[in-house]
Parts: structure tokens; sequence; C-alpha cells
């Protein structure tokens, strides 16, 4: 990627958060700075990279037919119909090969598209404009097997392991959310999509819902974890005028061949900015940048609303019968190949 790109891109994300909040003025923590704290949720049917099906119309859904796609989306269909489950009657498990694994009661994936300049949204990518991640050969290559850990497709059966939880993804173990909701680049989920901002001037913290994950962020621009690689990276943040910046680099190699959103090389760079634009919203805005895994440097935004409810106590291996379930029947399985 040249230097003239990287200016390009940077310019454009700044001329976004600018007119963002050109109307709008925050209120200040005691040492002048913009308060982001409070609890905040990205819950919405806007997901990460753009569905098929909202192809033609590009990022932006005109406004005539916002009601319609709200109305049909599968995930709002599902909410109002609980997938057509009756009360006490076990499924037949014909919602599983839908990936439905829970009634609608317990998940909460938002009722409407994000809102953002005024633009209902179809994805929260909006570099390249077809809205989907732009993965190199090399990309492509590891998120096919990462996805083949998962559900087993490919031909040669490549899955994950089952000697020992190690070999497990590390959502089902509890040890970071599912479907990179701390990021970064953060994005949602099906449920669990609230989020608390603790900020003094030394620090930002975010303490994410699913699961139990916390990124405590100094407040400057020196890397200093060179020899230790956190879940989440080495984020540090500095201000741009009103506008908080996160850049990470160095992300936890497990962590950064996740399958769900995107791996991160040793090279990669994230960029994240965080505007209070109102008193209910946050203006969040990414670019992932990395030469290795992506064809070109790729950006994004979505909107964080302020939430009425905290945050959910996360009790990941609370009856986590699954991982017990998981390897106890491959304990089994060699039993009877022997």
């Amino acid at each position: 990627m040249t230097k003239l790109y990287q200016i390009v891109c940077l310019i454009s994300l700044c001329l976004c958060t600018a007119m963002a909040s050109a109307q709008y003025q925050a209120t200040q923590t005691h040492s002048g700075k913009p308060n982001l704290q409070g609890y905040w949720t990205n819950a919405s049917l806007t997901k990460m990279e753009r569905d098929p099906s909202y192809a033609e119309l590009g990022l932006v859904i005109p406004k005539d037919r916002v009601e319609d796609l709200t109305k049909s989306h599968p995930q709002v269909v599902r909410q109002d119909t609980d997938d057509g489950q009756v009360w006490k009657k076990l499924p037949d498990g014909a919602d599983l090969s839908r990936g439905r694994g829970y009634n609608a009661f317990w998940v909460a994936p938002g009722s409407r598209f994000a809102l953002i300049n005024g633009e209902y949204r179809t994805s929260m990518v909006t570099h390249p404009p077809n809205g989907l991640i732009p993965y190199s050969d090399k990309g492509r290559e590891l998120r096919r097997l990462n996805r083949a850990k998962y559900s087993g497709v490919l031909s040669d059966q490549v899955t994950m392991g089952t000697d020992g939880p190690e070999s497990r993804a590390l959502g089902e173990r509890c040890l970071i959310g599912m479907g990179s909701t701390g990021g970064p680049p953060i994005t949602n989920v099906r449920y669990n999509n609230l989020y608390q901002i603790v900020q003094t001037d030394d620090y930002i913290v975010l303490h994410i819902e699913m699961a139990h994950d916390v990124r405590i962020i100094p407040i400057t621009k020196e890397h200093r974890r060179a020899k230790v690689k956190p879940w989440f990276g080495d984020s540090v943040g500095y201000w741009d005028e009103d506008t908080l910046v996160v850049e990470t680099i160095g992300l936890h190699p497990l962590h950064a061949e996740r399958h769900y959103v995107a791996a991160l090389s040793d090279s990669a760079l994230v960029t994240e900015r965080f505007s209070r634009i109102s008193d209910l919203e946050i203006l969040y805005e990414f670019q992932v940048e990395d030469p290795v895994y992506y064809s070109e440097s790729w950006r994004g935004e979505m909107i964080f609303t302020a939430s009425d409810e905290p945050i959910y106590e996360y009790a990941c291996h609370e009856g986590n019968y699954g991982l017990v379930g998981i390897l106890t029947g491959a304990r089994q399985l060699e039993k009877e190949s022997q």
C-alpha cells in the first residue's frame, strides 16, 4: 500500500468524524476531554460484511425500502415468530441446520439497521465499496482452514481437535468473546452486545459483555509490549481533538487468526476512532492495514447507542456442558475404535 493511499484513507476517516460531530459539543471530563463513559450497545441488523442480498443496494439502503427490508429481515422474523417453536415442546432439530442453536428468547441481535450520518447501512465495511473484507490469497486460505475447524466441511475433514480443551475455540473456552466483540476491530453478534466505557486521564477501559472481556488502553503513543502479545493486542490511545484514536499492533497469535472477522498478521495495524456525536451516540470508525492477509487496506464504521441497561454478568462456564460433552464423546469414540 502506497503512502499516498494511506494518507487518503486517514483524511477520509477524519472528514467523516468532523462532519458527524460538527454540530455537537460533547460533555467534557474535568480535564476537558469528551466524556465517553457509560453503557453502550452496537446491536444492529447491520453486520460487518454486506449480505449478498443487499449487493445491488450498495452501502446505503434507500429510505423507501428500509421498512420492508427491516420487517423481512430473518432476525426480525425470528423475534416475531420464535422460529415457530411451541412453548414446552422440544425443537425437532431442523433449526440447527440454519445455525439456530437457541430460540428467539435467548438472542438480541438488534431490530433495525444502523443509521449513520442519516443513512441506513447494509454493512459496517465502507471500503472496499462492495462491503466485503478484501482477503489476499493467503488470507482466503487461512480463513478457509479456520472455518473448516468449526464446520468440518472440507474433503479432508479438518476439524478442531478433541484431545483437550486447548484445541477448542477461544470463545468456547470462555477466554475471549465470540465473534470479535472486543475487537480490534469491534463487531456485533447475536446477543450480549453491551459495552461499558470507563475513562480517566491516563486510561480508557472497554468492558465488553461478551464474554467478560476488558481492554485497558493507556493514553500514550508509545507501544510498550514488544515481548508480550495480549489477547487484544498492544493498544495505545491518544486524542485527536475530540476523537479518541486507538492504535493496536501485536495481537496474541491464537486471537490474531480468529476465523469470524479476520486474521491479523504481525505486520497488522488496526486504527479505531471513537467520537461522541450526540448525547446518545458514539461514532466508531476503524481501519485495518495488513499486507499479508489482505489485498488492500479496509475500513468501516458503526454506531454505539447509549443504553439504560448495565452489562449482564457473562458467567461463561456456568452450566457449560457443551465442552464437557464434546471431550467426553471423543473419549468414548476412542474406546469404541480400539
